[in-house]
């Protein structure tokens, strides 16, 4: 049986366009289309790069600083060609959990000691990366992944919807702020939540307009520029009191983002003290998963939407990121990550190579340095509404596809949220992992020939005649084992004739399914020929292509 990955691949029967070409020379023939969709991004990444910051209890120019670095090092260093570096909404659930815990009250000390777990975190990047960790994302099962994902849009939304209606909440837990929501409403500054509510709705519309060039309009940039006018005619540059529907209430500069002076007073150094306890180094380890899977993954994305069929080099892009972590931590820059909706965006607006990266964060550094008075005027308000749009479409997008993959991945996904809700990511993280292990062991009831070790290894054999080769799987293939099945996909030559033979597996889950399928179209693409087969002894668990299937002969 063929896999189905490769009828219905998007790129079926597409013409491969001429790689362009890279580095210098890639400059020298795309500047002209890089240079523009650099500065189109760094539009886009302006006012994000501030919201993030500030949303993760750092101030504002820990954002861009980690533009500007993402922009103009790490796309030099980088293993992907078209991704935009830079701090992302995945990341302030986990920098802000940081500086809080680390802290101890203290948002300055725990900042600093953050940006102390920054740079080991990078160090530990720029090492895994030379230990060919690249595929850190492939081991994680993906109903997991877009379960961690979710909950980060949903505590961006709960937390940002406040400073989108001016209203301080008693609590800080994820739980007392759904409760605190009606209050927020009830007790909301009318001034701050109209900027918040019509900026909310200007992002919400612009997709949706019938013009195909006012639907390319930046929609950050529109609430960034609006909300400047809106707070301008509000003066919030003056502290002042007004009245409303007989209340008192209050805005003024408070209420804006506030940066230094000068550029350089924006550098914070890290602050080492409370390297040797247990609670920091928790925080080094949820900042080098989160920062290197969320990368992974999205890098992997990019390549499927890059026209020119261009295949990543995670190892090299882990060892990037590294290094630019590395520098911020020392700086006083959030954490980077190459970020999902600005590299799409890069793609769209005609990107070539990595040098829109690198123009993106060269505008950022000039715009800071030129107009920061600017960026002083624009409301809080406004950057929180980008936020809770960028959350929103976080966590439904990820609810959707594993609903579409079956039941078993839905009851994952929401373990996996609940626990990160309640606890922190990596208790979330931990508790997703244990119960697709649990949910395995209840699919396989122990049968004959299966031992513990097959939960993590898996048998092959190899046959090679001419042209073809045929490789057999017995056992299990599941996320725990998955790095053996890579290990040995990717020793089978290029453009070769290859038949993957899974009717001697009891069990395949979703996440091994989706990288076999993933590994088929890249293979095809590449000049070769690719066939899943013994896929009828197989029983799928959803009717979704790359839902687990198990074995109904045992």
């Amino acid at each position: 049986m063929e896999s189905s990955a490769n009828k219905n691949s998007p790129r079926s029967g597409e013409t491969k366009l001429a790689t362009p070409k890279d580095f210098f020379p890639g400059l020298l023939e795309n500047w002209k289309s890089d240079i523009v969709s650099g500065f189109i991004i760094f539009l886009i990444a302006l006012p994000l790069c501030i919201g993030i910051a500030i949303a993760s209890g750092a101030p504002p120019m820990a954002g861009i600083l980690s533009g500007i670095v993402g922009g103009l090092v790490v796309s030099i260093l980088g293993g992907s060609y078209v991704t935009i570096n830079g701090p992302a909404a995945g990341l302030i659930v986990i920098v802000l959990g940081s500086i809080e815990t680390l802290g101890h009250g203290d948002i300055a000390a725990g900042f600093k000691y953050t940006l102390a777990a920054t740079v080991i975190a990078g160090a530990l990047q720029i090492f895994f990366s030379f230990l060919k960790a690249g595929i850190l994302a492939t081991i994680f099962p993906s109903a997991v992944i877009h379960g961690m994902l979710a909950a980060i849009g949903v505590i961006i939304f709960l937390k940002q919807f406040f400073v989108a209606v001016g209203y301080v909440p008693a609590t800080k837990t994820i739980i007392g702020l759904i409760n605190e929501l009606p209050i927020g409403l009830i007790h909301l500054n009318p001034e701050i939540a109209i900027i918040g509510l019509i900026s909310i709705v200007l992002l919400v519309s612009i997709p949706f307009l019938p013009n195909p060039k006012l639907k390319k309009v930046p929609g950050p940039l529109v609430v960034a520029t609006l909300g400047i006018a809106m707070g301008v005619f509000f003066q919030f540059n003056v502290e002042h009191a007004y009245s409303f529907m007989g209340n008192d209430f209050t805005v003024g500069p408070k209420s804006l983002v506030s940066i230094p002076a000068s550029f350089l007073d924006g550098f914070t150094f890290p602050d080492f003290s409370r390297v040797n306890t247990v609670e920091f180094f928790s925080q080094v380890m949820a900042i080098f998963l989160v920062a290197s899977l969320e990368s992974q993954l999205t890098v992997a994305a990019i390549d499927k939407l890059d026209p020119y069929r261009r295949n990543s080099d995670l190892n090299k892009d882990l060892f990037s990121k590294g290094v630019g972590n590395f520098i911020l931590g020392w700086i006083g820059g959030l954490p980077i990550i190459a970020e999902v909706v600005r590299s799409s965006a890069n793609l769209n607006n005609g990107a070539k190579t990595r040098w829109s990266n690198f123009f993106h964060g060269a505008f950022l550094l000039i715009f800071i340095l030129a107009l920061p008075d600017i960026v002083r005027m624009i409301p809080l308000a406004a950057l929180a509404a980008i936020l809770m749009v960028t959350g929103y479409r976080l966590a439904i997008p990820e609810l959707k596809k594993t609903w579409k993959v079956g039941m078993d991945q839905v009851f994952l996904f929401f373990i996996t949220i609940y626990f990160t809700i309640a606890d922190d990511l990596l208790v979330g993280i931990f508790a997703g992992v244990l119960a697709k292990f649990a949910i395995h062991i209840l699919n396989i009831i122990l049968p004959k020939g299966i031992t513990l070790n097959d939960f993590f290894r898996i048998r092959s054999e190899l046959h090679e005649t001419n042209q073809k080769i045929r490789i057999e799987f017995y056992g299990l293939a599941i996320f725990l084992n998955f790095i053996s099945i890579r290990k040995v996909l990717y020793s089978i030559p290029k453009s070769k004739s290859v038949q993957i033979d899974l009717s001697g597996v009891l069990l395949v889950d979703h996440s091994v399914m989706e990288n076999l399928l993933t590994f088929s179209e890249k293979y095809e693409e590449e000049g070769g020929k690719f066939e899943l087969v013994g896929l009828e002894k197989l029983k799928p668990l959803s009717n979704h292509p790359s839902s687990g299937r198990k074995n109904v002969t045992w």
